[in-house]
């Protein structure tokens, strides 16, 4: 029988492994990582700017991954960076009409693999899994801030 951590274990890695993929997949046209388009995504959603460090909070991904997308989508004409205060750190990041763009399309498809994936579930299920898989995450977060045996 398989324990639960096995189970648990091999769906999330499944899950991460084919999202990443189709993310690759819908990236490749414009040259970037497939890891870029939740930043594109969700920089679209701040109109006056986000900062990298709150980008990177806001992802859950560690700021060094977030420095080198930035420094790609600059490159690629997708973002730009307003310093604040002279400040390149505290900068601004906003999304050129080119970047506007690519986030729309993105957009699109990830609303299409979303829908895609949750086909068969209804409403209450969709609810019911992203409460329990956010219950989940803040856990793990808990124990990996705590340890596992002290926490």
């Amino acid at each position: 029988m398989i324990s639960r951590f096995e189970r648990f274990s091999t769906i999330i890695s499944a899950i991460s492994r084919h999202w990443h993929k189709i993310a690759t997949d819908a990236m490749g046209p414009y040259g970037l990582k497939g890891t870029y388009a939740l930043y594109l995504v969700t920089i679209s959603r701040f109109e006056d700017g986000i900062t990298s460090t709150a980008l990177a909070e806001i992802c859950s991904k560690d700021k060094s991954d977030v420095s080198r997308a930035v420094s790609a989508m600059e490159s690629g004409g997708l973002i730009i960076r307003n310093s604040v205060n002279k400040n390149a750190y505290r900068a601004l990041l906003k999304l050129t009409e080119d970047g506007e763009k690519v986030a729309n399309q993105i957009k699109r498809l990830a609303d299409i693999a979303v829908a895609r994936a949750s086909n068969g579930l209804s409403d209450a299920d969709r609810e019911v899994f992203y409460t329990a898989i956010e219950l989940i995450a803040d856990n793990l977060q808990t124990i990996s801030e705590k340890g596992l045996i002290d926490g």
